[in-house]
């Protein structure tokens, strides 16, 4: 496989890797940079000389670290004892989907691992195995207590996390969605520190207040897009919905971070839909 053949088979396999890192995280955005560090590491390992028969359960593997390693760095959450006896049922994929990516975050590890990896992306039991490095009693065990547990988790009523920051913070992220919403493009120019930093998730990088300008200016020309204030997975978030399109729902997010009241950096979602599609998001405008 050339370099080229591995870069497209990678980003083909990126949004089944983010489904699993958010599950694992607890986050659309902590899952997308699990899946950037996780194709990285990648791309250093056959740099190296590393040779791979089946692409999705090494890269999958190395996802599974990686995501333990951001998890015990954090060590934010804690987990739920589970029943120990339960039925041998497959989780209904509807039911998957109801349980909010936080949700996941009250399994143990394994249990967590399992239930993703065969409910959410179809494995099997032995490929959850060999992907968590376990046993395929201990894989099938974990993914009978983590569809218990779930299954109790799914009966609860939903909590989507708002974000806990101050006022403050929370008005900037609602002033510059506003001015969005006006088309008020050279004001938000004139917001962007020098240095600042775009990222479209998927697609490029870009510095600078130059570049970032130009960003802004294709948002200016487009007419599809129609903005709110709100928040996914408790960050403070614009979200952009495409009017041509089902309005349920929002077709893409964008994140900004501040430094000394001006933006730092600026992260879009754009190009990555896979981001929104199954995070938890609320409108606060």
């Amino acid at each position: 496989m050339t370099t080229q053949e591995l870069e497209d088979r990678l980003n083909t396999l990126r949004p089944r890797l983010h489904r699993y890192c958010a599950r694992m995280t607890g986050s659309t955005v902590d899952g997308e940079d699990m899946v950037q560090d996780t194709l990285l590491k990648a791309l250093r390992a056959r740099a190296a000389g590393t040779q791979v028969d089946d692409l999705e359960p090494w890269l999958l593997r190395i996802a599974h670290n990686t995501c333990l390693d951001f998890l015990r760095r954090r060590s934010r959450h804690g987990t739920t004892p589970l029943v120990e006896d339960v039925a041998d049922a497959p989780l209904p994929e509807g039911e998957i989907v109801s349980v909010g990516f936080h949700s996941f975050l009250r399994l143990p590890e394994l249990q967590r691992c399992a239930v993703i990896l065969k409910d959410v992306l179809g494995h099997s039991v032995e490929e959850v195995a060999v992907i968590a490095g376990c046993s395929p009693a201990a894989a099938k065990s974990a993914l009978q207590r983590g569809r218990a547990a779930l299954r109790k988790l799914a009966e609860l009523p939903e909590d989507t996390r708002l974000p806990l920051l101050p006022d403050a913070q929370r008005q900037k992220m609602a002033a510059y969605v506003a001015l969005f919403q006006r088309g008020e493009f050279d004001t938000i120019r004139d917001m962007l520190a020098e240095d600042v930093r775009l990222e479209l998730v998927n697609r490029l990088r870009l510095e600078g207040r130059q570049n970032v300008g130009l960003y802004l200016t294709r948002y200016a020309e487009a007419t599809q897009w129609t903005f709110a204030f709100g928040a996914v997975d408790g960050h403070p978030a614009m979200l952009v919905f495409d009017k041509t399109g089902a309005m349920e729902r929002p077709a893409h997010f964008v994140l900004i971070d501040w430094q000394d009241g001006r933006i730092a950096a600026i992260r879009d979602f754009l190009f990555a839909p896979y981001g929104i599609a199954a995070a938890e998001w609320v409108r606060l405008d």
